[in-house]
Parts: structure tokens; sequence; C-alpha cells
């Protein structure tokens, strides 16, 4: 049964026009894995035994972004289903002719492309075998598998679970190096085992990993965050020597003991892994990163004390490190900042229950607060898996109302000058200090703040 989204229809009417015309054309790579998988394709992806420049002419609004390396984006209006309305909105197609590719000197990109007339051929240059299967969509036929065009055994892959390069491994990698992710990437999201000597080869070129731009692995990475697998995917690369590569700091967490009282879980490696296992798929990626890093400053910060193993500074250790990681991978500044957040704050909940009213609703005004309270959830069931910290915080945070939490300010400076307050740095404090009891709960009102701050700093005449 195929399937009926915009995407699906987009590409279908693409193969019949290129067949009307006289060539091959066929649903190509990850596209027909995930419909055997009976998972729904993010896109679908046309391969053609068709030129370049005959697709460019033979569709009315085409792009030839890739056109150097034999792709074609073929754009599809509203007329086809696309979205809700807007004529601006359109599926878009990518479109590759059949190539056997050139020399990849860079190890990212072919230095030629060699166009190829046979399906075969376009299929060999492929990554994996569970990547490499073509779909005849119009043929009719009850069984999906029986419209299967495949050259290199990736059904009987995708049967046993396995990940397999296509050719020789060695090759394949050496093509491209961002292959090594993806097969990382694709045994965690599909739980398939990587087979002996692909999983060989991946060891013998990790350090090639570096090849790659750092926004590239950033993008691997967050993908084995986010899609549900990462505690299995972190594994995978620990196995594949990839994760001393990239995550180096990362990597220093496995045999790093903790207090048995607080972790009997074991070591930082084995507690970071348990907060991965808890990450859902679609999760923001701040948390999921946060969640990874969160305890990278124990490692450096590591130390027996007498009465048990301390990681003293640890956060703020932590914090340092997780900003070169986020420059690294070259994070927004926005992702950044909630990601450093995230490390900054989660130590701070078991203060919760201590914190003065003021103190717990500027917590509460954290950025994006939500995600501190995923986290420190996910870091106690990683650990002793008590919630009562957890369970109060979060009653307190979905009870109190925003004008609590945020209430308009009582003073201003303005108002503070108008008094006849002179203006300099005491202006800070008295606002925080106005602030902190309205916070508390001790004052509602302009005049009442304006008695604490005589009683707190003076008279105007002595401040």
């Amino acid at each position: 049964m195929m399937p009926q989204s915009a995407q699906f229809e987009a590409a279908l009417e693409i193969i019949r026009t290129l067949r009307a015309a006289g060539h091959e054309a066929y649903l190509a790579g990850g596209c027909v894995r995930d419909l055997l998988l009976r998972r729904e394709p993010e896109d679908y992806d046309v391969a053609t035994s068709a030129m370049p420049d005959i697709v460019l002419d033979m569709f009315p609004r085409t792009f030839a972004v890739g056109a150097h390396f034999g792709v074609v984006l073929v754009a599809s209006g509203i007329a086809a289903g696309c979205e809700d309305g807007s004529v601006e909105e359109r599926c878009v197609t990518e479109v590759a002719t059949f190539r056997s590719d050139g020399v990849y000197s860079d190890g990212r990109h072919p230095d030629e492309v060699l166009y190829t007339k046979t399906a075969a051929e376009d299929v060999e240059r492929r990554d994996f075998t569970i990547n490499g299967l073509l779909l005849d969509p119009l043929r009719e036929s009850d069984d999906i598998r029986s419209e299967v065009i495949d050259y290199v055994g990736g059904l009987d892959d995708l049967d046993a679970g396995v990940i397999r390069a296509i050719g020789r491994p060695e090759k394949r990698f050496e093509e491209d190096q961002l292959r090594l992710l993806r097969a990382v990437r694709f045994a965690a999201r599909f739980g398939f085992k990587i087979e002996p000597a692909t999983l060989a080869a991946i060891r013998k070129l990790a350090a090639r990993i570096h090849a790659v731009s750092r926004e590239r692995i950033r993008e691997e990475l967050t993908k084995m965050l986010t899609e549900g697998h990462a505690r299995r995917a972190f594994e995978i690369l620990d196995e594949t020597d990839l994760l001393v590569q990239i995550l180096p700091e990362v990597s220093r967490m496995k045999g790093v003991a903790q207090p048995p009282q607080y972790h009997p879980e074991g070591d930082v490696w084995i507690h970071t892994l348990m907060l991965l296992e808890q990450l859902e798929p679609g999760c923001a990626m701040t948390l999921a990163w946060g969640a990874l890093l969160h305890d990278v400053g124990k490692p450096p910060t590591y130390r027996e004390a007498p009465d048990r193993i301390r990681f003293d500074g640890h956060v703020e250790v932590g914090v340092a490190m997780g900003a070169e990681i986020c420059r690294r991978f070259r994070l927004s500044n926005e992702e950044t900042q909630q990601i450093l957040a995230l490390i900054e704050n989660h130590m701070r909940f078991a203060d919760a229950p201590r914190m003065k009213a003021s103190t717990l609703k500027r917590f509460f005004r954290l950025e994006n607060f939500p995600e501190h309270l995923a986290l420190h959830r996910m870091d106690c069931l990683a650990a002793h898996r008590n919630l009562e910290i957890w369970n109060l915080v979060r009653e307190r945070y979905e009870t109190l109302p925003e004008e609590e939490i945020r209430p308009m300010p009582l003073l201003t400076g303005r108002e503070l000058i108008a008094a006849g307050y002179t203006p300099g740095p005491l202006f800070k404090e008295m606002l925080h200090a106005i602030e902190d009891a309205q916070l508390e709960g001790a004052i509602t009102t302009p005049e009442q703040a304006m008695t604490l701050l005589r009683e707190k700093f003076g008279s105007p005449s002595a401040s």
C-alpha cells in the first residue's frame, strides 16, 4: 500500500513525467528504506537516467542547486496538494541523475561526477545497502517488496537488521567521512547492528571524522540525541572509537566513580547514558545537549575526600567546558545560552525546599524553566530515583500565577530620582531590595516600597 501524502504524489508525478519522455525513474534511497520499514519518509528522492539539463527543462519550476553533482530540485505547487493554501508553499523533490562518482579528494564530495545510464551503477556509489534500494511506484502490486529493485542485498539486510556498507567499506568511508557518523545514527535509529567489516572500517578510520565540518558533525549528533535512541547512539559512538574523536570530554566520563549513596547506578558515563535513555523523540535539542553535558565538569574535578568522593566546582568547570564544546560545534548564541544555563543550574534544585520565596521565584524566571525541570527529573531517575524535590518544585511552578513570579515593579529608577535619591551603583541594590520584599509578599504598594527604602538605605538627603 503506497502512501497518500502530498510529497509522495509530487514525486510520483515527476516519475510519470520522466517515464513518459522515455527516461528511467525510480524512488531511491532513504524513502524506500522507510516505506519498507513502515515509517513515514521525511521526503522522497527520485533517481533517473535523464541528464540534469533535461530535468531542468522538463519541469516548470526547478532549482539547479546541485546540478554539478547531478542533482536538480523540482518544485511542485499547490496544485499537487501541498500544505494548506498558500501558493508560495511548494513540495520540493530531489531528482538525481544516475551517476558513478569520481575521486573524493576532500573526503566529502566527488571531484567529478560521471553520469551513467544504468541504475545498477548508480546504486553502487551509495553508502549502505539499506539506502541502496530503488522502488518502482508505477507497478501495481499489493506487496511493496515486489516493486523494489535491489542490486546490493539491501532487502536481506533490512530483514536481518544490519547496517552494511555497499562494496568495500573502507572505500565508502574514505569517499565521505560523514558516513562514519551516519552508520552510527542509522544503527541506533533502527535498532540495527553494524556488520563486522563495516564496523572494523569505522574503527580504523575514526580519526578521519575531523575532515568533516563541525557543523555537519553537530547536525548528526543532534539527530542522534533527539531521535529517541540517544543512549544506543552514544554507546555505538564509544564502541566505534568515534566518541573520543569528537567528544573527548564525554569519553572521559567512563570509569569516573561517584559516591554510591547518591549514585548507586555507577560512574559518570553510566549516569549520563541513563539520562540519554530518557530523551524522547523530538525533544528540544537544548535539553538533549544539556542532558549530555550536565556533568561534563565531573571528570576534571574528581577527588577522593575522607568522607566520600567529591566533585568540587564541577558546575563552574562544566559551564566553561560546555561553552568550549558549543563553540567547537558552532551552536547559535541562543542555543549555547540555554545549554549552559541547564549545566549551571542543575544542582540548584537541591536547595529549593530551603529557598526564600523571592529566590524560588527568581529561579522560576530562568529562560524555558520547563527544560530545567525536565533535566532535574531525568537526573533523579538516573540516580537515586527520589522525585520529592522535583514534585515540590513542579507543583509550586505550575500553581504560582505569572504575576507573582514576574510582578510589575513597584518603583523604578525614575521614581527614585524623583524622590531625591542620587543615581549611582546603589540604585541596583535598592531596586533589588524592593523586588525581593515584593516577591516575599512583604510589600505590595509603591508607598510601602518607599518606606522600605528609607528604613534600609536612609532618606534621600542621606543617600
